[in-house]
């Protein structure tokens, strides 16, 4: 591995450092390393490396070809965009969490093997807590705890399908599963599912990245569900399950945001909505399917950022986060507004913005395979993603109502960090084919048709309408939706009375039987045990003891030293043993 430089250690080790660094020599190391990091995955060249022996089983330390490729330069491109966002932290606990999370991120779009995946994967896990801890409060904390326990419950579930999968096949490599789908291979799709934040399984999703802290949630938006589509696009494309699963994400997602009041619970909902289109190509499995759902990754994760760094600009001037609570602000943060309204627009497919030319992909693909259902349903929560992202969410943060907020710009290097997002988000819409060239499948695909562009305004302008129309009943309203909370908060009402209740009262009886019964019967068992020691066994063996130094004293006193006593007692015991030969002879 002399010719090759794992980026991933480029921010695992290189986030050590940076607790002993202090102010501008901080920040500028901060920028240095993922700048590092997007020059050593550019001139990466496809190949195997570190491949070595464990336990009988060949480990490939890293595997490098088109698809890790293009995931990870936009991994390590969001990196840098990343910290320059969080500059103005002066604690580093937060930096060396996002360096790590980073890292294990790029550990795993580069794993060659599930062992070396495996540990990444918790590595991202647990480094992402943190960026909730972080935040502090005892609802960030509960949070974190819950986000924790769902993702290791899930690593332990991968793992189970990985050592299943590797008895079953006697490789631990990572690569496509061929053949039938075994108990290993489903748990294995389970993990990667969790982390996807397919339902029912996206709770924690929710639940944890609007508690995070003002840069650890662009962090989380671009990462997890991320990676989850890589080893998804590496392990099962075609899968059919994935297309229906995508396909309810994408609307799922979209209904729900309809719900929320707390902006970046909503953003948070649409995560779920644009992963499901990756989803659904990953399961679609033809070359373009899989072009579309990674350039459509790329993409995300670019204007996701952007639209939560904005979303993060107002809570971190105002210290409100519910719609219900913020408004007027266009006029205090104009910057903020613009910025935040080229992610809108990339998010919601407008032409000339980067949605439009990778979601596309996507739904022309399932055209091409003729799932014509699919297609629907897709369109149906683009419409959807622009209704409530594009114009719901910043009318009544930056727009409606004035709440009289004292607000201003957020500092520069957030700004800064939200231009350089806007910037590529516009860059991406306006030359696709730079995009499309890193894509792992060759092919041509023509986003700016006459009808394609014609359709896709007419939609939008369509929904702009019904925006318009329906404003007064798309007011927020100050609730909580419990989404699939509802089966966790039920079904541990219900463990807990089983747990106080029943089981609470069976142990109770069984003490009583055992301190009333079986205790009683058990100490009379060792008294008598104790008598039959003392007065049985140990007399034996004592007594026997007693035998054996009498011997031992007659003994010594037969060893006189005199050799003419020995002589005579060997010839009393030859003349014995002549005696008892002749009387046995006869």
């Amino acid at each position: 591995m002399t010719d090759f430089v794992h980026p991933a250690l480029l921010f695992i080790l290189g986030a050590v450092p940076i607790a002993f660094l202090n102010g501008s020599i901080r920040k500028a190391y901060l920028v240095l390393v993922p700048t590092l990091a997007i020059l050593a995955v550019l001139t990466l060249q496809p190949g195997s490396y570190g491949a070595a022996q464990v336990i009988g089983q060949e480990i490939l330390v890293a595997k490098v070809d088109r698809l890790s490729i293009v995931f990870a330069t936009v991994f390590t491109i969001m990196a840098l965009i990343g910290m320059v966002y969080a500059l103005h932290l002066t604690r580093p606990g937060q930096h060396v969490a996002a360096f790590v999370y980073v890292g294990s991120a790029l550990g795993v779009v580069f794993a060659g093997d599930y062992l070396t995946l495996y540990l990444f994967w918790e590595g991202m896990a647990f480094a992402s807590a943190y960026l909730v801890f972080a935040r502090g409060g005892g609802q960030a904390i509960r949070a974190a705890f819950r986000y924790l326990m769902v993702h290791i419950t899930g690593g332990v579930v991968l793992l189970g399908g990985i050592i299943l999968h590797a008895v079953a096949t006697n490789s631990l490599l990572f690569g496509p599963i061929e053949g039938g789908m075994g108990a290993g291979a489903y748990l294995i799709l389970a993990g990667f599912l969790l982390n996807a934040a397919v339902p029912p399984l996206n709770a924690w999703l929710t639940d944890a990245y609007p508690e995070a802290t003002v840069t650890g949630a662009v962090f989380m938006s671009a990462f997890t569900t991320k990676t989850a589509v890589y080893v998804l696009a590496r392990a099962f494309p075609g899968a059919e399950l994935l297309v229906w699963l995508g396909t309810a994400m994408a609307l799922y997602g979209v209904i729900y945001a309809v719900l929320e009041n707390d902006c970046r619970r909503l953003l948070a909902y649409h995560i779920v909505s644009q992963v499901g289109y990756m989803v659904a190509g990953i399961g679609i499995g033809t070359e373009m399917a899989v072009n579309g759902a990674t350039s459509h990754a790329f993409a995300h994760i670019l204007y996701k950022a952007l639209l939560f760094m904005g979303a993060g600009a107002v809570i971190y001037v105002t210290g409100r986060r519910k719609l219900t609570e913020l408004g007027g602000l266009y006029r205090t943060m104009p910057l903020t507004v613009t910025l935040y309204m080229v992610g809108a627009l990339a998010i919601s497919a407008f032409p000339f913005f980067s949605g439009f030319v990778t979601k596309s992909m996507v739904v022309a693909a399932a055209g091409q395979d003729h799932r014509a259902l699919v297609v629907l349903a897709l369109t149906m929560a683009s419409s959807g993603t622009f209704l409530h992202t594009g114009l719901k969410l910043p009318y009544y943060m930056f727009f409606g109502t004035d709440r009289g907020l004292a607000a201003r710009e957020p500092p520069r290097n957030m700004l800064v960090a939200m231009g350089m997002a806007a910037v590529l988000c516009i860059a991406i819409g306006v030359f696709p084919q730079q995009l499309y060239a890193l894509l792992p499948y060759p092919g041509a695909f023509e986003p700016y048709t006459g009808v394609h562009v014609t359709e896709s305004l007419g939609l939008l302008m369509f929904t702009a309408l019904g925006f318009v129309l329906f404003l007064r009943a798309l007011d927020p309203e100050n609730t909580i939706s419990i989404d699939t909370d509802w089966f966790y908060r039920r079904g541990a009402r219900y463990f807990m009375w089983i747990a106080e209740k029943p089981l609470a009262r069976y142990e109770k009886a069984v003490s009583d039987v055992s301190e009333t019964a079986a205790l009683p019967l058990l100490h009379g068992a060792a008294r008598a045990g104790l008598r039959v020691d003392l007065n049985g066994v140990d007399a034996v063996v004592n007594g026997v003891a007693r035998s054996i130094l009498r011997g031992g004293g007659t003994l010594r006193r037969l060893q006189t030293g005199v050799v003419t006593h020995y002589a005579l007692a060997m010839i009393a015991g030859v003349i014995a043993a002549t005696a008892v030969f002749a009387v046995v002879w006869q």
